[in-house]
């Protein structure tokens, strides 16, 4: 019988907190630039294209 593996099941908890933590943080972002109405550039933005030199 296999046994459980603890430390991958600990790694997926800590990796989904994170990710909630990290969507509710974004999510508080979109809410304060709406509420002061900032432009702020956004972290998803593309980088401006560059010129061949």
């Amino acid at each position: 019988m296999a046994r459980p593996n603890y430390a991958f099941a600990k790694r997926q908890r800590e990796l989904a907190k994170k990710q909630k933590k990290e969507e509710k943080r974004r999510l508080k972002e979109e809410a304060r630039q709406k509420t002061t109405g900032e432009a702020a550039p956004a972290a998803e933005a593309p980088p401006p294209p560059v010129a061949p030199a």
